[in-house]
């Protein structure tokens, strides 16, 4: 049992008194919190470390219901705009687009009347494909024997004996396929799973769950079409990326689809002032960036920081969030 959960009565009470002081002492200049995930899971994996179980992700709701405001991302910009941000305010996101967002994430929202967005990766819906980073676990975690010979594939022998050793390979094999050309980590991708196999289990969202999503007071964001780092594309196939995956969502939902997020997320080193620039032509209101911390009144909105705290309990995930509000 959590510290939260332990003493649930008067926790909220006063984390609402210090978020409220907080917005008296900042006058006009109140702040913003949004959070975001990734997959949520049926239970805790290990190859997974910093993907929350729902019965973890459960808990952070009640959290957020019980201490700080939640908002609509319209909500909350129209307010950040208009300077009448209400004390305590938090947007719950998600990234990439993956089916638990619907199977596991949109009950418990539900369940506390919560609203979110989903930033969506628009390549993988309705297909049996999953990204890359899933492939290179779902690789390593079939593995047989005591390591993995890469070396045609540029990345040597890794070991793979035991579990400490599997979730350093995961670890390993992701930071170096995250800034490959697409085509080499194909490559490698490819070479890993020719190794130890592949998962077969579809990951990511359907047509009909993005709709589901759509009806249920989940705002779709666009997350490019194919999860590139946007830095190491030329500007044509960027802007493709960015505006084909707006056209792509817009389709599924009848509607238009407002925000957008950079894959990866760091400033300058997975997007710059090329890909600000193109989003912001391609018709979007708002785009988010993997920054640490609260938005400030003032800030750009095509650089808005969006990040999430991955302390190990809820309660310091909370004090955290208060952290950020008040800096």
């Amino acid at each position: 049992m959590s510290t939260y959960q332990r003493s649930a009565a008067p926790v909220p009470m006063l984390v609402r008194a210090i978020g409220n002081s907080y917005a008296l002492w900042q006058a006009g200049r109140a702040r913003l919190c949004i959070v975001t995930y990734h997959r949520i899971l049926e239970a805790h994996d290990p190859l997974l470390e910093n993907e929350p179980d729902v019965a973890t992700f459960r808990e952070h709701m009640k959290m957020l219901a019980d201490c700080f405001k939640v908002l609509s991302l319209d909500q909350a910009l129209a307010a950040l705009r208009e300077n009448r941000l209400p004390p305590r305010a938090v947007c719950i996101t998600f990234d990439d687009g993956y089916r638990s967002t619907h199977d596991l994430a949109l009950p418990v929202l539900r369940e506390f009347g919560l609203p979110a967005t989903v930033f969506v990766t628009s390549g993988y819906v309705d297909s049996a494909e999953n990204m890359w980073n899933d492939r290179i676990a779902d690789a390593v975690r079939g593995a047989s024997g005591s390591a993995l010979d890469l070396r045609a594939a540029g990345a040597g022998i890794v070991p793979i004996d035991g579990l400490e050793a599997r979730c350093a390979a995961v670890q390993a094999l992701t930071s170096r396929a995250k800034y490959l050309p697409p085509s080499e980590r194909l490559d490698l991708i490819e070479a890993l799973e020719a190794l130890a196999g592949h998962g077969t289990r579809p990951l990511m969202l359907s047509s009909e769950m993005v709709r589901t999503l759509h009806r249920s007071n989940v705002t779709i964001g666009a997350h490019t079409v194919s999860h590139p780092i946007l830095t190491k594309l030329p500007d044509a196939e960027a802007r493709a990326e960015i505006e084909g995956s707006k056209t792509a969502l817009e389709a599924i939902i009848g509607e238009p689809v407002r925000y957008f997020a950079y894959p990866n997320g760091k400033a300058e080193l997975d997007f710059d002032a090329r890909h600000t620039a193109m989003v912001r032509e391609a018709g979007f209101a708002a785009a988010f960036s993997t920054a640490t911390g609260a938005v400030a009144p003032g800030q750009d909105l095509y650089t808005l920081p969006r990040s999430r705290p991955w302390d190990a309990s809820t309660f310091f995930y909370m004090l955290r969030l208060l952290r950020w509000l008040a800096s």
